[in-house]
């Protein structure tokens, strides 16, 4: 079964990171997510396995990013979402759009929107769900 994601009318890029911070091994979601973002027009850069909050960091400064989606599947983002967050924020860039994705526990939605995630994704979330929540959230630069 192939899903079609329509892509965006011609306009400026939004750059999208996705990053997959701490020890979470798997990695198949969030390739899906930035394949279906590229497929939708959006600019893509993803991090790969294993990075530190410090890597993401310097990749969503160097890459001037609108967007940051962490894809977190370890039961780690009460600890990785804040430092990541705090540190983008901290070196400049204050108005990206926070996204994590993964298997977040619903009653872990607050504490992840108090440290600055603006939406949470959970598995079952839509591709076009997501395409256009960003494509909605996303800051206009």
């Amino acid at each position: 079964m192939s899903t079609a994601i329509t892509p965006l009318p011609s306009r400026n890029k939004i750059r999208v990171l996705i990053a997959k911070p701490g020890l979470d091994g798997h990695d198949r979601g969030a390739k899906v997510i930035a394949r279906a973002l590229r497929d939708a027009g959006f600019e893509v850069i993803y991090t790969g396995l294993h990075q530190t909050p410090e890597m993401i960091v310097q990749a969503a400064i160097q890459e001037d990013v609108h967007v940051v989606g962490l894809s977190i599947l370890s039961g780690a983002h009460n600890a990785l979402v804040p430092e990541v967050i705090n540190g983008i924020k901290g070196a400049g860039l204050t108005d990206a759009l926070f996204l994590v994705g993964g298997i977040i526990p619903d009653e872990d939605f607050v504490s992840l929107k108090a440290a600055g995630a603006h939406l949470v994704f959970t598995p079952g979330t839509s591709l076009e769900e997501i395409i256009t929540a960003i494509d909605k959230n996303a800051p206009k630069r």
